[in-house]
């Protein structure tokens, strides 16, 4: 069986980020690999493009650009905040306001942000949030462990909770069979 819609796969792979030899940021092995229904949205385009095709025990590698994975560092996700909306009960978190510490944060439509600190000022906070992987191309190399028939638990496990409940579908391109 190949890789392809609807179709529940297992890999064990490495990622490098910036080429072959470049540094590991995640690594899986066969004892606890990632499995994922292909083609539900939640995984890189790019990454499932690569993928497709492929049968159990297929061995691949394969480098995205950047721009094919989380884009290239957007100057504009670098922005200034006023120090004060950190505050609860009148009081700064000194220690949530480290350079270097990932705030979870929400804009103003209430959608969820990792922001990084790069600078504390008195007045004004400036954060990144660029994704951590933004300007990296991704270089993976792995095998193909599984593949076969998603089950029905999993195709809406990977649509989220609106498959089955009348609300027209998933959404987001998947099927809930």
């Amino acid at each position: 069986m190949e890789i392809g819609r609807n179709k529940f796969v297992t890999l064990s792979y490495e990622l490098r980020t910036n080429g072959v030899e470049g540094d590991v940021i995640e690594k899986t092995e066969s004892a606890s690999p990632l499995g994922f229904v292909f083609g539900a949205g939640k995984m890189l385009e790019m990454f499932e493009n690569k993928l497709e095709g492929l049968a159990k025990g297929s061995a691949f590698d394969f480098e995205l650009k950047a721009a094919e994975a989380y884009g290239e560092v957007n100057p504009n996700a670098i922005v200034e905040i006023p120090k004060n909306i950190f505050e609860v009960e009148g009081k700064i978190d000194e220690e949530l306001l480290t350079v270097g510490n990932h705030v979870p944060m929400q804009d103003a439509h209430g959608n969820r942000l990792n922001g990084l600190v790069l600078e504390v000022g008195d007045e004004k906070v400036k954060m990144d949030f660029n994704h951590p992987l933004a300007g990296d191309n991704l270089f993976f190399k792995g095998e193909v462990l599984e593949v076969r028939e998603a089950t029905e638990d999993e195709l809406m496990e990977s649509c989220g909770t609106s498959c089955g409940s009348g609300s027209g579908g998933c959404g987001g391109g998947c099927s809930c069979g």
